[in-house]
Order: structure tokens, then C-alpha cells, then sequence
């Protein structure tokens, strides 16, 4: 179907289309769409013309979808859950008996974690919480309302149809294992040939420790990538590698895996996080109760980091 052929297409097709994927019977698709089954079989007919596709074959007593039609449904349902969501008016969100399930694409911060679901456990036990991972279209997922709600560096414009809450601004410690070799000797040599984990953060800020080091003229080793930050506190509590991050992201890890924490003696740029979600969902109940949610937690552990954290060097 081309461009100019869409305006033939009626959406009440596609709704028939989908009851009849789904219940997989036209008697059925036409009791869930509250129709008589001639008015299923003829919105099917209508549908087959306009896509020159037979979509439904009558096979064995049980209707079975063409290629065309498997291909099809998983462009169709994603439409037509977004259409449901704009056009029906907001609904009174109770956590306590809520069964939603949310997406956010935060960091992997063990503490941040676990408070959260702790929160979620103890306020909404019926919600489900999907982490995802932090990817390359982060702020396009975001706008099409894929991510309820995602964390990531402040320092760039925000794309439009987004809206972002500021967290405070963090300096970045080095976090190293009580009685590694350089801890008495805290020197910019010594941070520069000591071995770093990297954390693959994407697009966190514009820039990052490795772009301030290469300005300044400077090279440092680095000893390991790792995908989250949950894993670096491990890391370094077994090795003699450091790691440098803000402190909200392994404060709370210092303790059971005995770290220390040192100001880098060399200069590293500041950097501000925030959380932003879709624009269009900015008066979702169910996502105004997320964001709190969030948020909040995100301060708590911010808090209690800055406590823990006592950097000596």
C-alpha cells in the first residue's frame, strides 16, 4: 500500500484484524469485538483486498495467518495499543493494586537497585519493573514511549518531545582496594599506570574522563570494559585496578568489598545526570507515580553516598 492508497485504510480493519490473530476463529474475534461473525468475515475481506494478501486461511476448522499476516501483527499490535493509550483518558493509578509493568533504562547502580525494588515491593507488590540497558537510541526509545524512564548526562540539549528532571552535579572519585600499592603514594603517575575499569555508558556526558585526560596530554592504562557498574566493585576489591566514577554508583559497595575512595590527582570534569521520559505521558498517573518513585530512591542513595564517601588524597 502506498502513500496516497492509506487514507482507504479503515482502522476498525485492523482491530478486526487483530481479534482474529489473537482468538484465531472468526465466531471468537467476533465475540471479543461484540459483532456478528458476518461482519468479521466481511471486515476480513475487505482487509484482504486492500493488502492483496489472503492474511487468513481456513485450515483444519482453525484459521492459520499468512507470512504476510505473522509479519504484519507485530506492527499492528504495538499501533494499536499506542492509539488505545492517547485517545482514552487518564485513569487513576493505585499502586497498591496495580499490575503495569514499567521499562527503565538506568544505570545498573547495585544500590539504586535495591532500593527501588525494595519501594515497589513494600508500595505497588502487584508492579513489574523491567531494567533495561542503556543503548545507542536511548532518547528516540524514550519518545516513542518504548522507556517509561531513563538516566543520562545533562549535557547536551534534550531532544524535542522529552521532558528531564536535574539531579545534583557529582565529582568523580577513584575507588581502589584498602592496601593497594598506590594508596600510599597517590600520585598522578600513579594513577595514570595503574590499570582503570571503563564502564560502557552510553552517551553519559560529552565528556567523559577518557576525552579530558587526552586534552590534557596524558594517557592512561585501561585493564577491563565492563558493560554495568554493578560488577566494578568486585573487580577492584581482587586486583590492583582502579576505578573512577561518581560516588552514588559504589558508595554503598565500599564496605562489603572493602574500597577506599581518592580524589584524583589529575583535573576531570564534573558531571550532571538527569532523568527524562516522554513528553506525551508527562500526565500518566501510573508515570508520575514511577518518576517519584525513582527519583526519589535516586536521592536517597545520593545521599547516603556522599556520607560513605570520604575521599583522602
Amino acid at each position: 500500500m502506498t502513500d496516497s492508497q492509506l487514507h482507504r485504510l479503515d482502522l476498525n480493519l485492523l482491530v478486526t484484524f487483530e481479534a482474529l490473530m489473537t482468538e484465531g476463529s472468526v465466531a471468537k474475534a467476533a465475540e471479543r469485538l461484540n459483532k456478528t461473525p458476518s461482519a468479521v468475515s466481511h471486515a476480513l475481506a475487505r482487509l484482504r483486498d486492500q493488502l492483496g494478501d489472503p492474511l487468513m486461511v481456513k485450515v483444519g476448522g482453525r484459521m492459520q495467518p499468512s507470512p504476510f499476516a505473522r509479519t504484519l501483527i507485530e506492527d499492528v499490535r504495538p499501533i494499536l495499543r499506542s492509539i488505545q493509550r492517547v485517545v482514552a483518558p487518564p485513569q487513576p493509578f493505585d499502586p497498591e493494586t496495580s499490575t503495569r509493568t514499567f521499562r527503565i533504562a538506568v544505570p545498573a547502580i547495585t544500590a539504586l537497585i535495591a532500593e527501588v525494588f525494595a519501594r515497589i515491593n513494600r508500595d505497588a507488590p502487584g508492579v513489574s519493573l523491567e531494567w533495561v540497558g542503556l543503548g545507542p537510541h536511548l532518547y528516540t526509545a524514550v519518545a516513542d514511549e518504548q522507556v517509561d524512564l531513563a538516566l543520562l548526562g545533562a549535557d547536551s540539549p534534550l531532544p524535542d518531545g522529552l521532558m528531564e528532571q536535574k539531579m545534583p552535579t557529582l565529582h568523580r572519585l577513584t575507588f581502589l582496594r584498602a592496601g593497594h600499592p598506590a594508596a600510599e603514594n597517590w600520585t598522578r603517575q600513579a594513577w595514570l599506570d595503574w590499570p582503570h575499569v571503563m564502564v560502557g555508558l552510553s552517551s553519559a556526558a560529552r565528556e567523559t574522563v577518557e576525552d579530558r585526560v587526552a586534552r590534557d596530554g596524558l594517557q592512561r592504562r585501561i585493564g577491563a570494559h565492563l558493560p554495568e557498574f554493578s560488577g566494578v566493585a568486585p573487580l577492584l576489591a581482587r586486583t590492583d585496578m582502579l576505578g573512577t566514577t561518581v560516588p552514588p554508583f559504589i558508595a554503598e559497595d565500599m564496605r562489603t568489598y572493602g574500597l577506599i575512595a581518592k580524589r584524583p590527582p589529575v583535573d576531570l570534569p564534573d558531571i550532571t545526570f538527569r532523568f527524562f521520559w516522554s513528553a506525551r505521558l508527562s500526565q500518566d498517573p501510573g508515570g508520575k507515580w514511577l518518576r517519584a518513585l525513582v527519583i526519589d530512591a535516586y536521592r536517597a542513595v545520593h545521599d547516603r553516598a556522599l556520607e560513605i564517601c570520604q575521599p583522602s588524597g
